[in-house]
């Protein structure tokens, strides 16, 4: 699992953002990037090219669920 410490440093390569932990994913808290990095073996694919960019809705709830505002 991302510690808290880990996931306080860590932020988005694309927007650099930062990263909320949903699951075995970490997802960017921009609006306009959306996106999502899978965890593998408790390492973080931090990789552009390797990542996925999320619907808008079902970004929306996670963020959400976090207490994060849309408008972020």
């Amino acid at each position: 699992m991302i510690s808290k410490d880990l996931l306080d440093i860590l932020c988005c390569p694309d927007s650099k953002a930062d990263l909320v932990l949903e699951g075995d994913f970490l997802i960017s808290t921009d609006p306009k990037t959306r996106r999502k990095y899978r965890i593998e073996d408790d390492i973080p694919v931090m990789l552009i090219d390797e990542s996925e960019i999320m619907p808008v809705e079902e970004w929306e709830k996670i963020m959400e669920k976090h207490g994060i505002r849309k408008d972020h």
